[in-house]
């Protein structure tokens, strides 16, 4: 689909971070968008937000944890719409710290919405993309499918499961030419995400200074839907935690869990907090999580971006001295 006007899009998670990041971009591109989340409120004013640059909206309460609620949610937007184009799983949460110092329950409920909120939004979706012969499955997965994340198991658990349900499902209709399965792994994004999940280790979190901005992500989702691929990185370290677990598992698992429990002796203490696993939390809806501006650091996109520039001159420059030396 290169003309996204008009196009019907569903995403789940949109009232914050990346989905809503992602809701405004299709929004400002004309296509007609229905709004998942827990929190009424935050979709509707979301839903004015995205009319009032050109595109249309309506908000769709959603938990992601219930079949017939994700099943109400796409047969709302073929009804309101006339169709449905593309479909993005992105509701997602996690539990970071000590593994048996987490309630069971929020490690069940982070497996539920991440892995099965994924597997029912595809359910909901493929019927109507079969038949109409078309549409664009994206999921957003993570580096934590690619490579395994210490301290928080639940979710990698639910993040590699995602990557081998989207694979899977990716080979049965290969031979629905039009109907495109494609996964997005984000590295660290600057999201309210981290603050939403539970944290029961005790410590701060600290994201480092390459901290990708959730618009990064949103643009990838509209690439994608005008140029399907399988597997999409955002974000270079995510393509590094790939090869780096692909070529070398045990030592890739030896240097992480170093480098997270040398971080973890490091951070200063926090609040052992649950998140908004359990119900949402009463506060405005954001895309930010405010991690970059908190750092006085641009998006890791431009960091990389300089970084890059800087090494081919440096690669010139020193090309050149060679050069010039050989010619004295």
């Amino acid at each position: 689909m290169t003309d996204l006007r008009h196009a019907v899009v569903v995403i789940t998670g949109a009232s914050s971070g990346i989905g809503r990041a992602a809701t405004l971009a299709f929004a400002r591109r004309g296509a007609r968008v229905a709004l998942a989340a827990r929190r009424r409120e935050a979709l509707e004013d979301l839903a004015r937000e995205c009319r009032a640059q050109g595109g249309k909206a309506i908000p769709v309460p959603t938990d992601v944890t219930d079949p017939d609620a994700v099943e109400h949610l796409a047969r709302t937007a073929h009804e309101a719409f006339g169709g449905l184009d593309v479909w993005i799983n992105n509701a997602g949460t996690g539990v970071f710290g000590p593994f048996q110092d987490a309630p069971l329950d929020l490690h069940r409920r982070t497996i539920e919405v991440n892995l099965l909120g994924g597997v029912y939004g595809a359910y909901a979706a493929l019927p109507y993309f079969l038949r109409q012969g078309h549409g664009t499955l994206i999921t957003t997965i993570s580096l934590g499918g690619w490579a395994p994340t210490p301290f928080a198991a639940a979710y990698t658990a639910s993040k590699f499961g995602l990557r081998g349900f989207t694979a899977s499902l990716r080979q049965e209709l290969r031979r629905h030419r039009h109907i495109h399965v494609c996964s997005v792994f984000p590295t660290i994004v600057d999201t309210p995400g981290l603050e939403h999940g539970a944290n029961v280790s005790g410590r701060a979190i600290d994201t480092g200074p390459l901290v990708y901005a959730p618009e990064d992500v949103a643009e990838t989702f509209v690439y994608l839907v005008r140029h399907p691929h399988d597997e999409v990185a955002v974000g270079w370290p995510a393509r590094l935690a790939q090869a780096a677990y692909a070529l070398a598992p045990w030592p890739t698992e030896h240097l992480m869990g170093i480098a997270i429990h040398r971080a973890l002796d490091r951070a200063r203490p926090a609040p052992i907090t649950h998140g908004a696993i359990r119900a949402p939390v009463p506060e405005r809806p954001r895309t930010s999580g405010g991690w970059r501006a908190r750092k006085g650091l641009p998006s890791a996109r431009t960091l990389s971006t300089v970084g890059a520039v800087m090494g081919a001159a440096g690669l010139m420059l020193l090309a050149s001295t060679r050069a010039a030396a050989r010619a004295r």
